[in-house]
């Protein structure tokens, strides 16, 4: 992906960054004069435990698991504001896009960043060390305040994750659509293939969806084993709802 290709990749903007006022700040590092990049979507989150596990799925039964949910659903740094726990989801576009995010984060940790990279947007961040129930240190929880897609590859799992091709102007989509041509629901946090009471109805027939997507629907429909979860799918249907 050195050769200018164009790319897409996922920025959100943490509780963190939010609570210490640094959102103009990371916008600003983050604008097309320094990056060379373009908006192609945007969002203000409620993050539900469902988006929450999914997207840091990779990190499933690390010590560190439910203190990374708790922290990016906002309620370490808003516990008593639930109406402040929100993150700011953000893809851009361009030439090397996954790189050029990376490069003016910095490291993920923020010791190393500000060791290796003084300057960069982690480089204000903090590490929080995590307890046990008998008050014993166990683990850390990296306060970073920004996630960046670390490859093109996670990008466009992540962005299929946040955003539905409708929340990106068609002109800006890279990732494969298609129109569906039947119903898929959701209750109960299960896949449902018919209307039942309660049932939440994530895609109808003419709505475009990411073709991944529907090929995960259509594979539990028939009973397979799709590519990934359900919850992956339907997570993004489901934002600001307030379903968790």
């Amino acid at each position: 992906m050195s050769n200018g290709k164009l790319e897409q990749t996922l920025v959100l903007i943490k509780p963190d960054a939010l609570k210490n006022s640094l959102t103009g700040y990371l916008l600003s590092q983050l604008s097309e004069f320094h990056t060379g990049l373009h908006f192609s979507g945007t969002k203000i989150v409620y993050v539900s435990k469902m988006l929450a596990e999914e997207h840091y799925a990779e990190h499933f039964g690390k010590v560190f698991f439910p203190s990374l949910l708790e922290y990016i659903m906002g309620n370490i740094h808003y516990p008593d504001e639930p109406w402040k726990r929100r993150v700011i989801a953000i893809v851009y576009q361009g030439s090397n896009a996954v790189k050029r995010i990376r490069d003016i984060a910095g490291p993920t940790n923020p010791h190393v960043a500000r060791k290796d990279k003084p300057g960069c947007i982690r480089a204000l961040g903090t590490i929080v060390p995590i307890e046990g129930p008998d008050g014993k240190v166990i683990g850390e929880r990296i306060d970073n305040l920004i996630h960046a897609s670390a490859t093109p590859e996670e990008a466009e799992r992540e962005i299929k994750l946040w955003f539905k091709p409708n929340d990106i102007p068609p002109l800006m989509h890279i990732y494969p659509t298609e129109i569906s041509d039947d119903y898929y629901y959701f209750k109960d946090n299960q896949f449902r293939n018919k209307p039942e009471p309660n049932a939440i109805c994530l895609i109808a027939p003419g709505d475009i969806a990411w073709k991944t997507d529907l090929e995960v629907l259509r594979q539990l429909k028939q009973g397979g084993t799709p590519a990934y979860t359900f919850q992956a799918v339907a997570a993004k249907y489901l934002l600001n709802s307030g379903i968790s």
